[in-house]
Protein backbone atom coordinates (compact mmCIF):
# COMPACT_ATOMS: atom_id res chain seq x y z
CA UNK A 1 0.00 0.00 0.00
CA UNK A 2 2.56 2.31 0.83
CA UNK A 3 4.91 1.19 -2.61
CA UNK A 4 1.58 2.27 -4.40
CA UNK A 5 1.49 5.73 -2.60
CA UNK A 6 4.97 6.18 -3.75
CA UNK A 7 4.30 4.97 -7.21
CA UNK A 8 1.47 7.34 -7.50
CA UNK A 9 3.49 10.58 -6.21
CA UNK A 10 6.50 9.96 -8.27
CA UNK A 11 3.83 9.61 -11.16
CA UNK A 12 1.95 12.58 -10.70
CA UNK A 13 4.90 14.37 -10.14
CA UNK A 14 6.56 13.24 -13.52
CA UNK A 15 3.13 14.14 -15.31
CA UNK A 16 3.37 17.79 -13.83
CA UNK A 17 6.80 18.53 -15.02
CA UNK A 18 6.01 17.13 -18.19
CA UNK A 19 2.44 19.32 -18.62
CA UNK A 20 4.67 22.36 -16.41
CA UNK A 21 5.95 24.07 -19.81
CA UNK A 22 1.92 24.17 -21.44
CA UNK A 23 0.79 26.60 -18.44
CA UNK A 24 3.91 27.70 -16.49
CA UNK A 25 5.16 31.18 -17.47
CA UNK A 26 8.38 31.72 -19.13
CA UNK A 27 10.00 32.23 -15.73
CA UNK A 28 8.70 29.22 -14.28
CA UNK A 29 10.25 27.24 -17.30
CA UNK A 30 14.09 29.11 -17.41
CA UNK A 31 14.12 28.52 -13.49
CA UNK A 32 12.59 24.93 -14.06
CA UNK A 33 15.20 24.18 -16.52
CA UNK A 34 18.37 26.11 -14.07
CA UNK A 35 17.00 23.68 -11.52
CA UNK A 36 17.65 20.76 -13.94
CA UNK A 37 21.23 21.26 -14.88
CA UNK A 38 22.01 21.56 -11.27
CA UNK A 39 20.49 18.26 -10.24
CA UNK A 40 22.32 16.58 -13.21
CA UNK A 41 26.09 18.45 -12.43
CA UNK A 42 25.65 17.32 -8.90
CA UNK A 43 24.66 13.95 -9.76
CA UNK A 44 27.91 13.38 -12.08
CA UNK A 45 30.06 14.89 -9.36
CA UNK A 46 28.46 12.51 -6.99
CA UNK A 47 29.32 9.49 -9.73
CA UNK A 48 33.30 9.51 -9.23
CA UNK A 49 33.60 11.82 -6.16
CA UNK A 50 30.85 10.46 -3.98
CA UNK A 51 31.37 7.02 -5.14
CA UNK A 52 35.44 7.00 -5.40
CA UNK A 53 36.18 9.91 -2.68
CA UNK A 54 38.54 11.72 -5.27
CA UNK A 55 37.28 14.74 -4.50
CA UNK A 56 37.37 17.01 -8.35
CA UNK A 57 37.66 20.64 -7.80
CA UNK A 58 37.31 20.84 -11.68
CA UNK A 59 34.17 19.58 -13.27
CA UNK A 60 33.10 22.55 -14.40
CA UNK A 61 35.68 21.97 -17.33
CA UNK A 62 33.96 19.27 -18.67
CA UNK A 63 30.73 21.57 -18.98
CA UNK A 64 32.55 24.24 -20.31
CA UNK A 65 34.40 21.87 -23.11
CA UNK A 66 30.68 20.73 -23.84
CA UNK A 67 29.30 24.24 -24.35
CA UNK A 68 32.15 25.23 -26.76
CA UNK A 69 32.30 21.83 -28.49
CA UNK A 70 28.38 22.45 -28.88
CA UNK A 71 28.95 26.36 -29.96
CA UNK A 72 31.50 25.60 -32.15
CA UNK A 73 29.38 22.98 -34.07
CA UNK A 74 26.63 25.04 -34.64
CA UNK A 75 28.12 28.05 -35.83
CA UNK A 76 31.41 26.08 -37.73
CA UNK A 77 29.31 23.15 -38.69
CA UNK A 78 25.71 24.23 -38.29
CA UNK A 79 24.73 21.03 -36.74
CA UNK A 80 20.82 20.87 -34.80
CA UNK A 81 21.34 22.20 -31.42
CA UNK A 82 20.42 18.76 -29.78
CA UNK A 83 23.29 16.73 -31.86
CA UNK A 84 25.42 19.82 -31.25
CA UNK A 85 25.03 19.26 -27.08
CA UNK A 86 25.48 15.15 -27.32
CA UNK A 87 28.59 15.86 -28.93
CA UNK A 88 29.36 18.26 -26.27
CA UNK A 89 29.35 15.20 -24.18
CA UNK A 90 31.05 13.20 -26.47
CA UNK A 91 33.73 15.44 -26.15
CA UNK A 92 33.93 15.99 -22.06
CA UNK A 93 34.39 11.95 -22.08
CA UNK A 94 37.13 12.01 -24.56
CA UNK A 95 38.23 15.16 -22.42
CA UNK A 96 38.10 13.01 -19.31
CA UNK A 97 39.87 10.26 -20.65
CA UNK A 98 42.95 11.90 -21.97
CA UNK A 99 43.18 13.84 -18.34
CA UNK A 100 41.95 11.10 -16.20
CA UNK A 101 44.61 8.62 -17.72
CA UNK A 102 47.64 10.52 -15.60
CA UNK A 103 45.52 12.51 -13.13
CA UNK A 104 43.81 9.41 -11.15
CA UNK A 105 47.23 8.15 -10.64
CA UNK A 106 47.08 10.92 -7.95
CA UNK A 107 46.11 10.53 -4.37
CA UNK A 108 43.94 12.99 -2.30
CA UNK A 109 44.50 16.56 -2.33
CA UNK A 110 46.98 16.12 -5.45
CA UNK A 111 44.03 15.04 -7.56
CA UNK A 112 41.97 18.08 -6.41
CA UNK A 113 44.48 20.07 -7.28
CA UNK A 114 45.29 18.89 -10.56
CA UNK A 115 41.58 19.12 -11.60
CA UNK A 116 41.25 22.64 -10.50
CA UNK A 117 44.16 23.45 -12.99
CA UNK A 118 42.54 21.74 -15.81
CA UNK A 119 39.99 23.76 -15.57
CA UNK A 120 42.29 27.23 -15.71
CA UNK A 121 44.36 25.49 -18.59
CA UNK A 122 41.48 25.37 -20.43
CA UNK A 123 39.24 28.84 -19.31
CA UNK A 124 42.81 30.17 -21.04
CA UNK A 125 42.70 27.84 -23.83
CA UNK A 126 39.64 29.46 -24.76
CA UNK A 127 40.78 32.67 -24.51
CA UNK A 128 43.88 32.14 -26.85
CA UNK A 129 42.50 30.32 -29.75
CA UNK A 130 40.51 33.27 -31.15
CA UNK A 131 39.82 32.17 -34.11
CA UNK A 132 38.01 29.18 -32.88
CA UNK A 133 36.31 30.06 -29.69
CA UNK A 134 36.43 33.87 -30.58
CA UNK A 135 38.68 34.21 -27.37
CA UNK A 136 37.96 36.81 -24.66
CA UNK A 137 34.87 38.44 -26.98
CA UNK A 138 33.01 34.71 -26.79
CA UNK A 139 31.20 33.14 -29.24
CA UNK A 140 27.38 33.94 -30.42
CA UNK A 141 24.94 31.21 -31.50
CA UNK A 142 22.09 31.43 -34.14
CA UNK A 143 19.17 33.05 -32.53
CA UNK A 144 16.67 30.50 -31.48
CA UNK A 145 13.28 30.78 -29.53
CA UNK A 146 13.51 26.84 -28.12
CA UNK A 147 13.21 27.30 -24.10
CA UNK A 148 10.55 24.45 -23.99
CA UNK A 149 12.62 21.82 -26.08
CA UNK A 150 15.93 22.56 -24.04
CA UNK A 151 13.78 22.38 -20.92
CA UNK A 152 12.59 18.71 -21.92
CA UNK A 153 16.24 18.12 -22.98
CA UNK A 154 17.52 19.06 -19.80
CA UNK A 155 15.07 17.17 -17.61
CA UNK A 156 15.61 13.92 -19.61
CA UNK A 157 19.73 14.61 -18.91
CA UNK A 158 19.55 15.41 -15.33
CA UNK A 159 16.67 11.88 -14.52
CA UNK A 160 19.31 9.77 -17.35
CA UNK A 161 21.93 10.97 -14.72
CA UNK A 162 20.35 9.89 -11.77
CA UNK A 163 18.93 6.39 -13.42
CA UNK A 164 22.76 5.99 -14.29
CA UNK A 165 23.56 6.49 -10.52
CA UNK A 166 21.03 3.90 -9.49
CA UNK A 167 22.07 1.28 -11.71
CA UNK A 168 25.31 2.16 -10.67
CA UNK A 169 24.82 2.00 -7.17
CA UNK A 170 22.74 -0.91 -7.07
CA UNK A 171 25.49 -2.99 -9.19
CA UNK A 172 28.93 -4.92 -8.32
CA UNK A 173 30.45 -1.99 -10.21
CA UNK A 174 28.98 0.41 -7.48
CA UNK A 175 30.08 -1.72 -4.95
CA UNK A 176 33.68 -2.10 -6.17
CA UNK A 177 34.29 1.78 -6.47
CA UNK A 178 32.65 2.01 -2.78
CA UNK A 179 35.31 -0.49 -1.76
CA UNK A 180 37.69 2.19 -3.23
CA UNK A 181 36.49 5.05 -1.66
CA UNK A 182 36.53 3.16 1.90
CA UNK A 183 40.17 1.33 1.24
CA UNK A 184 41.91 1.67 -1.79
CA UNK A 185 44.68 -0.49 -0.34
CA UNK A 186 42.62 -2.99 0.98
CA UNK A 187 40.81 -2.47 -2.39
CA UNK A 188 43.62 -3.55 -4.59
CA UNK A 189 45.00 -5.98 -2.19
CA UNK A 190 41.63 -7.77 -3.02
CA UNK A 191 42.31 -8.06 -6.46
CA UNK A 192 40.35 -4.84 -7.83
CA UNK A 193 41.82 -2.91 -10.39
CA UNK A 194 41.27 0.26 -8.71
CA UNK A 195 42.51 2.58 -11.73
CA UNK A 196 40.04 0.78 -14.30
CA UNK A 197 37.64 1.14 -12.43
CA UNK A 198 38.20 4.81 -11.19
CA UNK A 199 38.59 6.03 -15.06
CA UNK A 200 35.45 4.28 -15.63
CA UNK A 201 33.70 6.04 -12.85
CA UNK A 202 35.94 9.38 -14.25
CA UNK A 203 34.81 8.91 -17.89
CA UNK A 204 30.66 8.43 -16.81
CA UNK A 205 30.84 11.49 -14.42
CA UNK A 206 31.99 13.57 -17.47
CA UNK A 207 29.52 13.08 -19.94
CA UNK A 208 26.56 14.88 -18.03
CA UNK A 209 28.20 17.97 -17.40
CA UNK A 210 29.36 17.94 -21.06
CA UNK A 211 25.57 17.52 -22.57
CA UNK A 212 24.08 20.05 -19.78
CA UNK A 213 27.40 22.59 -20.86
CA UNK A 214 26.04 22.42 -24.40
CA UNK A 215 22.13 22.83 -23.70
CA UNK A 216 22.78 25.80 -21.76
CA UNK A 217 25.09 27.13 -24.48
CA UNK A 218 22.24 26.74 -26.69
CA UNK A 219 19.79 28.16 -24.69
CA UNK A 220 21.70 31.11 -23.98
CA UNK A 221 22.98 31.82 -26.85
CA UNK A 222 26.59 33.87 -25.94
CA UNK A 223 29.63 31.96 -24.33
CA UNK A 224 32.76 33.23 -23.50
CA UNK A 225 35.60 32.07 -21.19
CA UNK A 226 34.82 33.22 -18.03
CA UNK A 227 31.04 32.25 -17.77
CA UNK A 228 31.32 28.72 -18.88
CA UNK A 229 34.53 28.01 -16.28
CA UNK A 230 33.67 29.29 -13.39
CA UNK A 231 34.94 27.39 -9.93
CA UNK A 232 32.07 28.58 -8.34
CA UNK A 233 29.44 26.35 -10.47
CA UNK A 234 32.21 23.59 -9.13
CA UNK A 235 31.87 24.83 -5.90
CA UNK A 236 27.71 24.59 -6.14
CA UNK A 237 27.86 21.33 -7.43
CA UNK A 238 30.16 20.00 -4.36
CA UNK A 239 27.47 21.50 -1.65
CA UNK A 240 24.48 20.63 -3.14
CA UNK A 241 25.71 16.54 -3.25
CA UNK A 242 27.27 17.03 -0.04
CA UNK A 243 23.71 18.61 1.14
CA UNK A 244 21.56 16.09 0.05
CA UNK A 245 23.89 13.18 0.67
CA UNK A 246 27.31 11.94 -0.98
CA UNK A 247 27.78 8.18 -2.34
CA UNK A 248 23.92 8.16 -2.82
CA UNK A 249 20.91 7.63 -5.26
CA UNK A 250 18.76 10.74 -4.11
CA UNK A 251 20.94 13.06 -2.17
CA UNK A 252 22.57 14.98 -4.94
CA UNK A 253 18.51 15.24 -5.93
CA UNK A 254 17.42 16.31 -2.83
CA UNK A 255 20.67 18.84 -2.42
CA UNK A 256 19.83 20.88 -5.35
CA UNK A 257 16.21 21.21 -5.24
CA UNK A 258 16.67 22.34 -1.38
CA UNK A 259 19.68 24.32 -1.85
CA UNK A 260 18.50 25.66 -5.36
CA UNK A 261 15.17 27.05 -3.56
CA UNK A 262 16.97 28.62 -0.75
CA UNK A 263 18.86 30.74 -3.30
CA UNK A 264 16.13 31.93 -5.38
CA UNK A 265 14.15 33.10 -2.27
CA UNK A 266 16.92 34.07 -0.43
CA UNK A 267 18.17 36.02 -3.40
CA UNK A 268 15.16 37.65 -4.10
CA UNK A 269 14.48 39.20 -0.50
CA UNK A 270 18.53 40.21 0.34
CA UNK A 271 20.30 41.17 -3.14
CA UNK A 272 23.39 41.91 -1.62
CA UNK A 273 23.52 39.35 1.10
CA UNK A 274 22.41 36.25 -0.18
CA UNK A 275 25.81 34.36 -1.20
CA UNK A 276 26.89 35.92 2.33
CA UNK A 277 23.53 33.75 3.66
CA UNK A 278 23.97 31.00 1.88
CA UNK A 279 27.59 30.40 2.28
CA UNK A 280 27.16 30.56 6.55
CA UNK A 281 24.26 28.16 6.24
CA UNK A 282 25.99 26.05 4.16
CA UNK A 283 29.57 25.68 6.24
CA UNK A 284 27.03 25.00 9.48
CA UNK A 285 25.22 22.83 7.87
CA UNK A 286 27.87 20.21 6.84
CA UNK A 287 29.66 20.75 9.83
CA UNK A 288 26.34 19.79 11.71
CA UNK A 289 25.82 17.15 9.16
CA UNK A 290 28.51 15.63 7.59
CA UNK A 291 26.78 13.25 5.52
CA UNK A 292 24.05 14.87 4.41
CA UNK A 293 20.34 15.05 4.52
CA UNK A 294 20.34 11.43 3.44
CA UNK A 295 22.52 10.50 5.85
CA UNK A 296 20.68 11.64 8.94
CA UNK A 297 17.38 10.07 7.64
CA UNK A 298 19.29 6.92 6.97
CA UNK A 299 20.89 6.65 10.59
CA UNK A 300 17.62 7.34 11.82
CA UNK A 301 15.34 5.27 10.44
CA UNK A 302 17.69 2.53 9.60
CA UNK A 303 17.12 3.42 5.61
CA UNK A 304 19.40 1.34 2.81
CA UNK A 305 22.72 3.17 2.67
CA UNK A 306 22.39 3.44 -0.80
CA UNK A 307 18.45 5.66 -1.74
Amino acid sequence: MRRAGLTGLAAALLLGLLLYPLEGSGYGVRLMLQLFMWIALAQSWNLISGLTGYVSFGHVAFYGTGAYATGIVITKLHWPWLAAALMGGLVAAVLALVIGWPCLRLKGPYFAIAMLGLNEVLRVAASYFEGLTGGGLGLSLPTLHASVPIYYAMGLTAAGVTLLAYVILTSRFGLRLMTIREDEVAAEAMGIDTFRYKLYAFLLSAVGPGVVGGLSARDQGYIEPISVFPLLMTITMIVMALFGGKGTIWGPVLGAVLLFAFQEVVWARFIYLHQLLFGAIIVAVVLVMPRGILGVLQQKYNLPRTI
